[in-house]
């Protein structure tokens, strides 16, 4: 069985990825609204995944 508790989250709320990234939730969101970031709909939360971020912070855009 694999463990990837130590592999880090695979997804963030916005609050999470704020603070993981010291962007501001109103720049998430106009990241989220110019299409640069990656998100996620599951019932009313809105979840940006993990590889979306790194690849936000690698500048692959």
């Amino acid at each position: 069985m694999n463990d990837t508790s130590q592999a880090g989250p695979l997804a963030y709320s916005i609050k999470e990825a704020s603070r993981a990234t010291s962007l501001g939730r109103t720049r998430l969101y106009q990241l989220i609204a110019t299409g640069r970031l990656e998100v996620v709909k599951i019932g009313n939360r809105t979840l940006i995944p993990a590889h979306a971020l790194h690849k936000l912070l690698e500048g692959d855009q």
